[in-house]
């Protein structure tokens, strides 16, 4: 094995673990006054390593030449396409924290290192074709969270978000790793490779509950029905930018880890774990739309919406093949920038004493008060909730035109009527921030920083995303193709 080939493909992550020791140094030696310095050098280390990434996207890097220590490790286009917008969410939630903090003077030197380490971990997840280098990246970017979900030390719901989150990740680690080892014991081997080659002849019971588990453990690292649990009070507690990163960044390195294994491990077995992901898929669909109804929280709000929109993507990993594949990807980034959109409005949304407002009712009128800031809220629910012509209802389009050429038009039409479901509580949003009486209490200033990304975030949700789709066909068709290359 050639090491200089091994270290050369692996150079986004190494750029972003020597950033996160140096910044954890000076942030030891300057304390929290080095804080803004640190989340400016920490974006920078982030974008270089989307520099470093986006070549093997762009060149269509598969096959051999991108596995890395004996096939532990793979740098081709499907994980250069996962990691840019894992590093651009990352950046964002940087970008947007020190306003956020600064109201409690509770910005900390620790918080980008901790996001870095968090991206870090994420990275390697998307890239992972062993068990082993899935489960380090899986924990490092889950012992980073724990400690941002309760990182608000002065609020108590985020030290309860922090302590739920833990707990129940620690459960859920527990349940993908029980189902990695029956993997393990039936497969013989913990590559991806090795797994997907053992079960060529058919599947044991043994495999079967293996395969079972690591789905269950997966469910919960991307919050899909019913292991979501803890989604709600998680995103509510969270301090909203560390929110913000859980909803993007985290989402789109677990979906992308799914994906990963659920092709290239066992892609030859589609058909066992076919059926869990169509039941995962619309339990998500449902329970997200219907428990979103009866929130007053707009964070909770999310969160359900969240929830609602993993079980659409689950619909393009339930038609295993590389169109289903593609139109998730396509999703995913369109998902991205509707959450952070959304959750940068949300964080815009003070009252004149700068103090948050989370709930709904006390949004009444805010197209009165505020009407930039109600149309840009406004764009972001109804692109998610898939209305045409704005871009969100393409992502759906995608899922569901691949369901339907895959043969699984029972799927798409269930998805598509249970979306209709989901379409009330985003325009009941609308209806208050629009109908209702003013409440006259959103009335604080905004950060520059955040109007630039909420107006970078609409446009691209805008009818004018369109312009994009021969690009992003491009993109997500090479990045789907990279993840099949081996089967």
């Amino acid at each position: 094995m050639d090491w200089s080939q091994s270290l050369r493909l692996i150079a986004p992550e190494e750029t972003l673990s020597v950033a996160s020791l140096v910044l954890l140094l000076v942030a030891a030696w300057g304390g929290d006054k080095a804080a803004r310095l640190i989340s400016i050098l920490a974006v920078a280390a982030l974008v270089a390593a989307g520099v470093l990434v986006a070549p093997a996207l762009c060149g269509g890097a598969m096959g051999a030449e991108t596995s890395a220590f004996f096939g532990q490790f793979r740098a081709d286009a499907f994980a250069s396409y996962a990691k840019i917008l894992i590093y651009l969410s990352a950046a964002v939630s940087l970008v947007i924290a020190p306003a956020f903090f600064d109201r409690f003077k509770a910005m900390r030197a620790e918080y980008p290192v901790l996001v870095l380490l968090a991206a870090l971990g994420t990275g390697m997840m998307v890239s992972a074709t062993d068990l082993l280098t899935l489960y380090i990246g899986l924990e490092m970017n889950s012992l980073a969270a724990y400690v941002l979900a309760a990182f608000l030390r002065t609020d108590g719901r985020s030290a309860e978000a922090g302590l739920k989150y833990f707990v129940l990740g620690a459960l859920a680690s527990g349940i993908l790793l029980f189902g990695m080892s029956l993997t393990y014991g039936f497969a013989g081997t913990t590559s991806f490779a090795g797994i997907s080659a053992s079960m060529t002849q058919g599947l044991s019971n043994g495999a079967l509950f293996g395969i079972v588990f690591v789905f269950a453990g997966l469910a919960f690292k991307i919050s899909a029905a019913p292991f979501h649990m803890w989604t709600p009070d998680v995103y509510e507690g969270a301090p909203t930018p560390v929110t913000a990163l859980f909803a993007t960044a985290a989402k789109v390195g677990a979906l992308g880890l799914t994906m990963r294994v659920a092709f290239e491990a066992f892609g030859d077995q589609s058909a066992a774990w076919q059926q869990i992901v169509v039941f995962a898929a619309l339990a998500s669909i449902v329970i997200g739309a219907l428990g979103a109804i009866r929130q007053d929280n707009i964070k909770r709000l999310m969160a359900y919406s969240s929830i609602n929109n993993v079980g659409f993507i689950l619909i393009g990993l339930a038609v295993a093949n590389p169109e289903g594949a593609a139109a998730m990807l396509y999703y995913m980034a369109i998902y991205v920038a509707m959450t952070v959109g959304g959750f940068v409005a949300i964080l815009m949304l003070k009252d004149e004493n700068g103090e948050p407002v989370e709930e709904i009712s006390r949004m009444a009128g805010l197209s009165r008060t505020r009407p930039g800031l109600a149309l840009a809220l406004a764009m972001i629910m109804f692109s998610l909730a898939g209305i045409p012509p704005l871009f969100g209802f393409w992502g759906k389009f995608l899922v569901f035109k691949a369901a339907v050429d895959g043969g699984m038009v029972a799927l798409a039409a269930i998805g598509f009527a249970a979306s209709v479901i989901g379409a009330f509580y985003y325009l009941k949003v609308v209806k208050v921030i629009y109908f209702d009486e003013a409440a006259d209490v959103v009335k604080g200033e905004s950060d520059f920083w955040h109007k630039l990304i909420l107006v970078l975030s609409c446009v691209f949700i805008s009818p004018l995303g369109y312009l994009l789709t021969p690009w992003f066909d491009g993109l997500t068709r090479t990045a789907a193709a990279a993840l099949f290359s081996g089967l």
